[in-house]
């Protein structure tokens, strides 16, 4: 059995390639932030609107049992690739042995010191697995994406970290973790602030690890090794525009890099080389720096500029994200603050590992405290801070202009080694209300969001008056202000226009040619950051369409040369689709406009695939901007709720026709939206 690596979410992109998404409400797991997703589970609450830090939810006592095995997994017979978590460490070697000898299972990952493995196999396979008392869980890998940056000097201005160093702070005695891409360490504009390096890069059928010494796991993370180079451009560009951010606001502090993400070939519609973060391999990340803590006392903060999922709640409950939620707070308790981007989906909340009440959650403004429409917003986010239009380091040497989320929180990231140099004994929590207090408000939407201002947080003094900002809007880009998209190397442009009415497509419409491989079903969400042009690469967010089209009229615009929409938009919109859905294209390949085809018009109409069918189209009218989460949809609520009730029939594996027939009522149906 041959599995292939997914692609399949765009993590909010905090890295270089900032992609824009949504506008609305997504699902939770796995990823960043802000774009509307597939419904998400039961939240435990989000923050209250307001400054300082989001506390972690109040223990009531342990936690419910939990089903050892992630819905939907039994289920699925294609194959998945998956985390098997065991009690301890110890278990690692006698669990994988028992799954060597299952049917049609492959270990891909045993690292030693861990307390998981991981393993691609079949749902009856995964179930003999779940079964063994020694396994607490058994759970899909998901997988992660950078998300974007603004200009570094007028921004510094704007946050007045100009002012603090001019009063001699700038973060000398600390240092910042930065997990992502890896770095250039050598780059002029790092000062030679890199100390410490690791690589943990996925590898299996259809990844290739980002390691320099090509393994799992290495001690260098340099983003000049030759497999992050694509056709001439650096697809590991992200994390050293990362890097030179956070060294602009700190260039005090010494640097931790981090690799991991690895490269496949595996991706979405247009593109031939991207880059993936599988949660096993950001697990590893988290132990290791939790680890360092322990002889690196200025260890401060680490700088997560990638996400994926969509929650406009704290996600702290969701069963499939504790295993990382617990990191997060494991390295809160240790004094280490973690900084993660929100997403640059215009959504009210912010994907994993944003939407984790013990992250400091990051969003983008620009010069003028404007948030842009793509940024993601609302009371789940803790601080704002310059994204839009960064120029930052890339590797080589050079630089590069990139605007998003992802730029937005290594500024964060070196706020916290400012204050942790002048009051190094002050936890986290304490230094993030610090920033908070005395941040500039910005208010938008009934949410005041304070955007950092390190002359005030230092050197002391009032916080800069209130600026208000344009409110969310109901419908397309609800973000609430407006501005330059995040660049996203991989996602081409939209057309804003809803395009000539299609027709329904023929019965005999031939399934359009697809030049790549259709690998098997996934379950695994990817990020993809591809090469970058030296032109400004085009951006990926939400149309402005006003109809809705059925199944069969989307089956028309996926057939080439038959619909009214060019083909890079509909790559766009089936890029959005795999962020806020949990079943496209995690469970069902639907990533390439001829796999999508087959979806919206299968060669069999079985339950399962009629279902399928309406929820890719209600997800591609969510891309397209004729749908709302929040619009009502009779007595089920909302269309957020009828796409949540949808998803989870399938995921089940008992899709029944009800669930098809809601899509087709309240979402689907040919009328205005």
């Amino acid at each position: 059995m041959r599995f292939r690596a997914a692609v399949a979410l765009a993590i909010m992109i905090t890295l270089t390639p900032a992609a824009p998404a949504s506008a609305e409400e997504a699902p939770v797991p796995p990823a960043p932030t802000g774009s509307p997703a597939a419904p998400a589970p039961e939240e435990t609450g989000s923050p209250a609107p307001g400054t300082g830090g989001t506390p972690a939810p109040e223990e009531t006592g342990a936690r419910p049992p939990q089903p050892k095995l992630e819905e939907g997994l039994a289920a699925d017979a294609d194959g998945a690739r998956v985390i098997v978590e065991v009690s301890a460490p110890a278990e690692t070697a006698p669990v994988a042995g028992e799954a060597r000898t299952l049917p049609e299972t492959e270990v891909v990952l045993q690292a030693p010191e861990t307390s998981f493995i991981v393993v691609e196999a079949t749902g009856e396979s995964l179930a003999a697995l779940a079964a063994d008392p020694r396994v607490v869980s058994v759970r899909r890998d998901r997988a992660y994406s950078p998300a974007a940056l603004a200009s570094l000097a007028s921004g510094l201005r704007v946050i007045g970290a100009d002012k603090a160093h001019a009063a001699g702070v700038t973060g000398e005695g600390q240092t910042i973790a930065i997990i992502d891409t890896g770095i250039d360490p050598d780059h002029p504009a790092l000062g030679g602030k890199v100390v410490r390096q690791a690589c943990f890069s996925s590898t299996d059928d259809g990844s290739q690890s980002l390691c320099p010494n090509g393994l799992t796991e290495d001690v260098s993370a340099d983003a000049e090794t030759p497999a992050c180079v694509h056709d001439g451009a650096n697809l590991c560009d992200h994390g050293t525009h990362v890097a030179g951010i956070a060294h602009a606001v700190a260039p005090g502090a010494d640097i931790i890099a981090l690799q991991v993400f690895s490269r496949t070939t595996d991706c979405w519609e247009g593109e031939t080389a991207c880059l993936t973060a599988y949660e096993s391999s950001l697990l590893r990340a988290l132990d290791h720096v939790a680890e360092l803590r322990d002889t690196v006392p200025g260890l401060v903060a680490v700088n997560l500029s990638l996400g994926g999922g969509m929650s406009d709640g704290a996600c702290d409950a969701v069963p499939e994200l504790q295993a990382m939620r617990d990191r997060v707070e494991a390295l809160r308790a240790k004094g280490v603050a973690v900084v993660a981007a929100a997403g640059n989906e215009g959504y009210a909340g912010a994907g994993a590992p944003g939407c984790f009440s013990g992250a400091v959650t990051v969003g983008a403004t620009g010069d003028d405290d404007h948030v842009p429409h793509w940024s993601n917003h609302g009371p789940l986010l803790d601080l704002f801070a310059p994204g839009l239009e960064i120029d930052s380091a890339v590797p080589g040497g050079g630089t590069r202009v990139y605007s998003g989320t992802s730029m937005s929180t290594p500024h964060v990231t070196g706020a916290f080694a400012l204050l942790a140099q002048k009051d190094a004994d002050d936890a986290p929590d304490t230094l993030l209300r610090r920033l908070g207090d005395s941040g500039r408000p910005v208010s938008y939407g009934g949410v005041r969001t304070p955007r950092i201002d390190l002359n005030a947080a230092v050197n002391g003094g009032a916080p800069a008056p209130e600026t208000t900002a344009p409110g969310p809007e109901e419908g397309p880009g609800e973000g609430p202000g407006e501005g330059t998209a995040p660049d996203d190397p991989s996602a081409p442009a939209p057309d804003p226009s809803a395009g000539p009415e299609p027709a329904p497509a023929p019965e005999d419409t031939p399934a359009p040619a697809d030049p790549d491989p259709v690998p098997l079903p996934t379950v695994t969400v990817t990020v993809t950051v591809t090469a970058a042009p030296a032109a400004a690469p085009a951006v990926c967010t939400r149309g402005t369409a006003r109809r809705t089209l059925t199944a069969a009229q989307w089956a028309t615009e996926m057939t080439r040369g038959r619909g009214g929409l060019p083909d890079g938009t509909l790559a766009c919109y089936l890029r959005l689709a795999g962020k806020a859905s949990t079943v496209f294209s995690e469970v069902t390949r639907a990533s390439t406009l001829g796999t999508a085809y087959r979806v919206l018009k299968p060669a069999k109409r079985t339950e399962r695939a009629v279902l399928e069918s309406e929820l890719l189209a209600a997800w591609l009218n969510w891309a397209h901007g004729a749908v709302n989460l929040t619009a009502g949809a009779g007595e089920a609520g909302t269309v957020k709720a009828v796409l949540a009730s949808a998803e989870k029939r399938r995921l089940a594996g008992s899709p029944g026709p009800a669930p098809a027939s809601a899509l087709r009522k309240h979402v689907n149906t040919r009328r205005p939206s």
